[in-house]
C-alpha cells in the first residue's frame, strides 16, 4: 500500500516511491529541493514534477554557485520560459536564496550540516497514522523557518518549510500503512 496522495499519477507515484522521505545530505539536491517547494507555494507538487527537468537544465542542475550570478537577462530568459513557474518573485527569490545557501555553506562547512542540526542530526518519525494526520507545519518548521528569514532566505513559511522537510526526509511522513514508511525507517537504523 502507498500513501494515498500520490495515487493516480505515474510520475507522483515514482516520486513517491523512490525520492520522498528519504533522508538527503547532498548540498545541490538540498538546493534543488528549495527551489522547487518554494516555486510549488500556491500551486500543486505535480505541477512542479511536471516542469522539474526543465527547471533542472534552466537552472544549471541546481548548482547553487551558478543560480547565485543570474542577472537581469537570465531572469528574463526564465520569465519567457513556460516549462518554470514564471512569476518573477519566485525566480528572484530563487537567486537571493542560492546566495543565503552559499553563506550557510561557509558558515556550517556545508548546508546539510546546518539543516540537519534542526532535527538533531537524525530523521523524525512523523508516526502517521493517515493522510488526514499529515500536518502542515511543526515546531521545527516554524524554527527553521524563521532562522532562514533571519538569514535573508525569501519566499519561504513554515508550511513550504514543512514540505521541505518531508520531501528531504528529515521528517519521514510517510503513513504507517505504506511500504515505504518501513523501508525508510530500517534504513535509519
Amino acid at each position: 500500500m502507498k500513501c494515498k496522495w500520490c495515487l493516480g499519477s505515474s510520475l507522483y507515484e515514482d516520486y513517491h516511491d523512490f525520492e520522498w522521505g528519504v533522508p538527503v545530505y547532498d548540498d545541490n539536491i538540498l538546493f534543488e529541493f528549495l527551489v522547487l517547494e518554494s516555486a510549488q507555494a500556491g500551486l500543486s507538487w505535480i505541477t512542479i514534477l511536471k516542469k522539474r527537468e526543465n527547471y533542472r537544465k534552466l537552472y544549471d542542475g541546481f548548482d547553487p554557485h551558478k543560480v547565485a550570478l543570474y542577472d537581469e537577462n537570465k531572469i528574463e530568459e526564465l520569465m519567457s520560459d513556460k516549462g518554470v513557474v514564471r512569476y518573477r518573485r519566485k525566480i528572484e527569490a530563487s537567486i537571493n536564496n542560492a546566495i543565503r545557501f552559499i553563506e550557510l555553506q561557509r558558515e556550517f562547512g556545508s548546508f546539510s550540516d546546518y539543516l540537519w542540526e534542526f532535527a538533531g542530526g537524525r530523521p523524525i518519525d512523523g508516526s502517521v497514522g493517515s493522510i488526514e494526520d499529515l500536518q502542515a507545519t511543526s515546531d521545527l518548521s516554524d524554527r527553521l523557518d524563521k532562522d532562514l528569514k533571519k538569514r535573508g532566505f525569501k519566499f519561504l513559511g513554515s508550511t513550504t518549510i514543512y514540505s521541505y522537510l518531508q520531501a528531504v526526509g528529515v521528517i519521514n511522513d510517510h503513513t504507517s500503512e505504506c511500504f515505504r514508511y518501513e523501508e525508510i525507517k530500517k534504513s535509519q537504523a
